[in-house]
């Protein structure tokens, strides 16, 4: 959003005749404001439920994303390549639930201790779509979703902005249970979404989820501030700081 932000402000000052044609190309990102969530009860076979269940106790150390251990009290693993023949499988069914063609964008496992907790956000637009399955957890752990918010305009500056958006009676903020091999499917760019803490957190508390994310066919280089300036033949764009920070990402990552 910030780089959406960004890029806008220097088209309005310095291009503005390329302003209407950057906005118009960012429509395919926005969610349509009609979109359901929809909630899939036993979604996973048990055979199939059972194998990710395997993969992730036989995960080595090595393998394990240590960075949200302290923000979000989880241990994460991105792209598992069985995972990811999941996700690719599943690709028809969910453009199918959420009206457009798509394709995959990445997934990860999340393993949450009892320290679990995911505060109020919202996603950038590689998680357009999300579909969200229960492995396997201590008790039901409800996750929160609001309704179908305009993007990338929804943002919230500075102050007490997570009680802002929780006490917002015009989000109208659904709560969702999931049982192991549940799953469902919302908009992670355009709905607020947010797990309160684990309520008990005894020793033994734990949720283990896993997340498929999409995004709309053939916008693997739109979702990426980093492409823009290509994409818009606008090199200019690569030195606003709010997108250099993408390249620098990017780099990182491959690194």
């Amino acid at each position: 959003m910030a780089a959406y932000a960004a890029a806008s402000a220097f088209l309005s000052s310095r291009h503005p005749e390329r302003l209407a044609e950057f906005q118009l190309a960012m429509d395919i990102l926005r969610t349509r404001e009609d979109f359901q969530v929809q909630h899939l009860w036993g979604f996973l076979p048990q055979e199939l439920l059972e194998e990710i269940r395997r993969i992730s106790r036989s995960l080595s150390h090595e393998e394990i994303e240590l960075h949200e251990a302290a923000s979000f009290g989880r241990w994460v693993l991105h792209d598992h390549p069985r995972l990811t023949e999941v996700q690719t499988g599943l690709t028809s069914f969910v453009s199918e639930l959420a009206g457009e063609p798509l394709e995959p964008s990445y997934n990860f496992l999340s393993l949450y201790s009892r320290l679990g907790r995911c505060p109020i956000h919202m996603d950038a637009p590689q998680a357009k779509y999300t579909l969200d399955v229960c492995i396997q957890q201590s008790q039901p752990w409800d996750i929160h979703l609001s309704q179908i918010v305009p993007w990338p305009e929804a943002g919230i500056e500075g102050g007490s902005w997570d009680d802002t958006i929780r006490n917002d009676p015009e989000l109208s903020f659904k709560s969702y249970a999931l049982k192991p091999g549940d799953a469902i499917l919302f908009s992670g760019s355009s709905q607020w979404h947010y797990r309160d803490p684990i309520p008990s957190p005894a020793r033994d508390e734990f949720c283990d989820l896993l997340f498929f994310h999409y995004i709309p066919l053939g916008t693997g280089k739109l979702v990426n501030p980093a492409q823009w300036p290509e994409i818009f033949c606008l090199p200019e764009l690569a030195e606003l700081p709010e997108i250099r920070r993408h390249s620098c990402q990017a780099i990182t990552r491959w690194q």
